[in-house]
């Protein structure tokens, strides 16, 4: 029985340690080292414009009733600013109650006597956490342009 309780006790200590949140240090160091590589590598202009890019910037600027035919498709003379890219929270919930639903599955027929009861039981809890940490932890924001 105390080993039961003992397993029992372990995806928590897990969550405990695991998800002890972000780390300030290594967000400090990576911010440094991408304004490096910012530095290190600018980004720079084309300087020559293909003859379709040409063609289309030419027809841009027609419709546009603009008076020069110099004009880029990305940078049209009186055109508004792009839209704001927007940002959407992908949350692997589904993914991760799976695996946790098979580790549990797996953790407790190992672990019990009976083992289709501790397959069922552990496969019930590990889904349960593994979902609960699928939405709420193991989460990131994907931005669309």
């Amino acid at each position: 029985m105390k080993i039961i309780s003992r397993v029992a006790i372990l995806p928590f200590v897990l969550l405990a340690f695991g998800c002890k949140g972000p780390d300030s240090k290594t967000n400090d160091a990576l911010n440094s080292d991408l304004s490096l590589a910012a530095q290190a590598h600018p980004v720079t202009p084309a300087d020559s414009v293909s003859a379709i890019e040409r063609a289309h910037a030419n027809a841009v600027a027609e419709r546009s009733g603009a008076t020069h035919h110099a004009v880029t498709p990305y940078y049209r003379s009186g055109a508004s600013a792009a839209p704001a890219p927007t940002t959407s929270t992908v949350r692997n919930t589904k993914r991760d109650a799976a695996i946790g639903a098979g580790a549990g599955a797996v953790l407790g027929a190992v672990t019990s006597k009976n083992k289709v009861r501790g397959g069922v039981i552990g496969g019930v809890a590990g889904g349960i956490l593994g979902a609960i940490l699928g939405n709420n932890v193991d989460t990131k924001k994907v931005s669309h342009p």
